[in-house]
């Protein structure tokens, strides 16, 4: 192995972009964490209405709908976690195998370009699930008739 100077500073060259990637992915991940809390929290809180007992069963059966909408949301955006997660593992990978490619003369471009390509794939997907999850909350705060009152 006889890396020179050069050599590594080209290396760290070609692993940048994937490494701005990775960082609008944990972005992402941060996003879709927090959206994740804000349905666990809304679910505690139904948990709490629905052990009240002088609830109308009207009110329970409203509660226990939105409940139901919240665990359809909370599952697409597990999903949406689940392929950044693999996205960003993908990344890493990528930019390993820049390094090893390089380093070694492995000739590792379809390896590299099969992950990257698989990075996009997990990242797009994730972007759906998040686009139905978003989709899905608003549809509920429509089908409820909930609207904000501008003075």
């Amino acid at each position: 192995m006889d890396i020179r100077l050069s050599d590594i500073g080209h290396i760290i060259q070609l692993s940048i972009a994937p490494v701005f990637l990775l960082t609008g992915v944990g972005t992402n991940l941060l996003v879709l964490t927090n959206r994740l809390t804000r349905i666990i929290d809304r679910s505690r809180k139904l948990e709490e209405k629905l052990a009240e007992t002088d609830i109308s069963l009207e009110a329970e059966g409203r509660i226990r709908k939105e409940g139901e909408v919240l665990f359809s949301r909370a599952r697409k955006i597990n999903r949406a976690i689940t392929l950044s997660t693999l996205c960003a593992l993908f990344i890493c990978v990528v930019v390993a195998s820049l390094f090893l490619d390089d380093a070694f003369n492995l000739k590792l471009d379809t390896m590299i370009a099969t992950l990257f390509v698989s990075a996009m794939v997990a990242l797009t997907g994730s972007f759906v699930y998040l686009l139905r999850e978003i989709l899905l909350a608003t549809e509920f705060l429509n089908q409820q008739n909930w609207h904000i009152h501008r003075p």
